[in-house]
């Protein structure tokens, strides 16, 4: 055969080749030896083929096949034969037929690997990142990034179809305030000067607006040096648009159009148009949460009403002092939940900050409730009412602040829907929030911060409320979310300079500080700006869920540990001191 040179991918052979003579090359799964026959079972990223090497080609082939180990890298050459009726394996797609070998070349050698090659792996994390090219080996895994590959395909395609040009913005950039913590990397010719990572390409994308491009989208990796946990990264991968001239329905319209078709086109579901939308304080009300999984029931209900003027000290209290007493009724879970479970259900809010769980079990013998002795009969049924109560419910009540009472009782309805296994694995439920507030309010800094980011517009007809009233102010702000996670969020940004400018002295930038940090942005907003709007959406969290994964370093190449680490690398890892020297810098440790 000629020098590796192969024909076909293990995967593609089928019934439609037999009798051809044909070239593969891939990885050794596994070997089995026969005495007059030994299989070998080849593997390249389409699938697995079964070469048969038979004694009676020549005595030196069959004597090289019977060196050949798992992983070793072969070139194979022979003719595609039927298998024998008894022999079929239906569950390979290469199952009906196998290699007669007439020639065989082992391209390279493999010491035993530290982890099997194969989908059901029980092996570390800490192994599978050590070792990740044996761990990208696996066909699972290469799955993954074919998927990925054919995301970042569609995408492409659409927003080309769409008139968006891929423009390329810089990775060496200025450090701004607000957001995460950025990356800093060390300027060599201007001593003491630090570029800084980008957390997104927000400003540039801006600017080219202010330039003309009118449409805007980049596949870009991104980097936040923050605590990282399941489904974050340090280096992560955006799809970033902006467009000029529109409205938050225009971009949103798109943007469901462009899920609509990764959907369709990658896992070939239908994604209903137009997507649901529910406004931020509709979503906090009714889940707890600004990115609720609605593919299940357990909604919020407030009671505070009922129970404002009750005789149990603790509700009566909570509303007093400005906080809120909300309920979820888990239906039918009277018989399904011991004491013992109610008991860590309480423990588990309390990791959420919530005083404790509160709870009215509606059993078949009747009401059973550490509280309710402390509630009149006429208040306990408004309660069951308002929840849509029944015999063999479970009625779980937190009062506590706000944020508390949302946060733990969010938390708690999707630890529910877990124990209780009501979630549809099936569904893709996406939902549009919108009219998020404008800003929060720090309260350790004493100062507002964005709520999105400093170029989020505010509704027309809040503006007047920045004066009076900026906690009240809504944003022209939308996030996508699927299934409880948020898939992307964008916004409709400030265009006018003014308006910028107070922004940034809402959040306590002076003037000076303004133009010092992104005067490059509030001088081009002078030379004639469009009204602009975009969105980002999170590629790797996309990936994450159209593989049915919950772990994003398994959609990520080569991705980093908790403590932001590469151990196949190793690193981050020590500069040498010329390198240092040169740069300007001495380390304190």
């Amino acid at each position: 055969m000629g020098k590796y040179k192969r024909t076909h991918m293990c995967g593609q052979l089928g019934l439609a080749n037999v009798g051809e003579a044909v070239s593969v090359t891939g990885w050794v799964q596994r070997t089995r030896d026969l005495g007059g026959l030994i299989f070998i079972q080849l593997r390249d990223r389409s699938g697995i083929v079964q070469a048969v090497v038979n004694k009676d080609v020549t005595e030196e082939l069959f004597e090289l096949a019977g060196k050949v180990r798992g992983e070793y890298v072969l070139a194979v050459s022979g003719e595609v034969i039927k298998r024998a009726e008894s022999a079929i394996n239906p569950k390979m797609s290469t199952g009906y037929i196998e290699l007669a070998v007439k020639e065989l070349e082992v391209i390279s050698k493999a010491e035993t690997p530290p982890i099997y090659i194969e989908d059901d792996l029980n092996a570390s994390e800490t192994l599978r990142l050590k070792y990740r090219y044996l761990d990208l080996r696996r066909p699972v895994m290469q799955k993954v990034f074919i998927t990925r590959h054919k995301v970042a395909k569609v995408v492409r395609d659409f927003m080309d179809e769409n008139g968006f040009l891929e423009v390329e913005t810089p990775m060496l950039t200025k450090t701004t305030p607000e957001g995460a913590r950025d990356y800093l990397v060390p300027s060599r010719v201007q001593p003491g000067n630090f570029f800084a990572l980008p957390q997104s390409p927000q400003l540039f994308k801006q600017i080219l607006m202010v330039s003309g491009f009118d449409k805007y989208f980049q596949i870009v990796k991104c980097f936040r040096d923050e605590d990282l946990r399941a489904d974050r990264q340090p280096e992560f991968t955006q799809i970033d648009l902006e467009m000029s001239f529109v409205d938050k329905e225009d971009v949103m319209e798109l943007n469901e159009r462009l899920l609509q078709r990764v959907f369709k086109e990658v896992l070939d579901y239908d994604i209903q148009l137009p997507v649901p939308k529910m406004t931020y304080k509709e979503a906090m009300e009714r889940y707890g949460s600004d990115k609720p999984d609605t593919r299940f029931g357990l909604e919020l209900k407030d009671i505070g009403d009922i129970v404002k003027t009750s005789e149990f000290k603790v509700f009566a209290d909570t509303i007093a002092n400005g906080g809120l007493i909300k309920a979820i009724n888990a239906e039918g879970c009277s018989d399904k939940l011991s004491r013992k479970e109610i008991d860590s259900l309480g423990e588990f809010v309390k990791t959420y900050r919530a005083k404790g769980l509160a709870w009215i079990n509606l059993s078949a013998e009747g009401v059973k409730s550490p509280i309710a002795k402390f509630l009149k009969e006429e208040e306990l049924n408004a309660i069951i009412d308002r929840v849509g109560g029944k015999t063999g419910d479970i009625i779980f009540i937190v009062a506590d602040s706000p944020k508390v009472a949302y946060d733990s009782l969010g938390q708690l309805r999707l630890e529910l829907a877990r124990r209780l296994e009501l979630i549809d694995k099936s569904k893709y439920n996406l939902l549009w929030v919108t009219e998020f507030p404008l800003l929060d309010y720090d309260e350790e800094e004493n100062r507002y911060v964005a709520m999105h980011h400093p170029f989020t517009s505010p509704m027309d007809e809040d503006i007047q409320l920045l004066d009076t009233d900026p906690k009240s102010v809504r944003a022209k702000a939308y996030d996508i979310v699927l299934n409880g996670y948020e898939l992307g969020g964008g916004s409709i940004r400030i265009h006018n300079s003014e308006l910028q400018e107070k922004m940034f002295g809402l959040l306590g930038f002076s003037k000076e500080q303004a133009w010092g940090k992104f005067g490059f942005l509030l001088e081009a907003f002078k030379y004639g700006t469009p009204p602009h709007g975009g969105l980002a959406f999170g590629l790797d969290r996309i990936i994450m869920l159209l593989t049915g994964t919950d772990n994003i370093k398994d959609v990520v190449a080569f991705p980093k540990t908790q403590t932001a680490s590469c151990l196949m690398t190793n690193a981050p890892s020590p500069a040498d001191e010329k390198q240092l020297n040169e740069l300007n810098i001495k380390t304190t440790v």
